[in-house]
């Protein structure tokens, strides 16, 4: 009987002093908001307009770009694409376009546009900053490009 008395208080201390080894249920994981893009097509000229498209994420295949708006083209024989994108802020949108100089093969800053031409994926790629957008030609020479991105930045008003 003695040496349960003497027992008694370490299984006492013992069972005051263990911590509970279960682990608290973890607090279900919120998505991030992924805002839709606005369908905007009216952003972008009429004639030769084949379609549009909103693309929810990632415009392009790039993965530093939100969602926007595509406009497809045919004149003649050219096909080309026009794309604007919005972010929340001019600062977004400058920081989306200096993705684009690295990804750009043979970028060259255009300097009355602020923007950079060069080629992804096998195609000329003019894309330039207005404000929250970022926006761009795709699939037509530097002049051409230059031609159809100053129609559409006065669009992005």
């Amino acid at each position: 009987m003695s040496r349960l008395v003497l027992a008694a208080p370490a299984i006492l201390v013992m069972a005051c002093c263990s911590s509970d080894t279960r682990k608290p249920a973890p607090e279900p994981v919120q998505k991030a908001d992924i805002r839709k893009p606005k369908n905007e097509t009216r952003r972008f000229p009429s004639a030769g307009q084949v379609d549009t498209t909103v693309v929810d994420n990632h415009l392009l295949g790039k993965g530093f770009m939100p969602g926007g708006t595509i406009a497809h083209y045919r004149r003649g024989a050219t096909q080309y694409d026009l794309f604007v994108a919005e972010f929340p802020s001019s600062t977004d949108a400058s920081i989306a376009l200096a993705n684009w100089e690295m990804s750009l093969q043979g970028a060259k800053l255009i300097p009355t546009f602020g923007g950079y031409f060069g080629t992804d994926r096998g195609l000329p790629v003019f894309v330039f900053p207005k404000d929250t957008w970022l926006a761009g030609v795709v699939g037509l020479a530097q002049k051409e490009a230059d031609f159809e991105a100053r129609v559409l930045a006065a669009r992005l008003n």
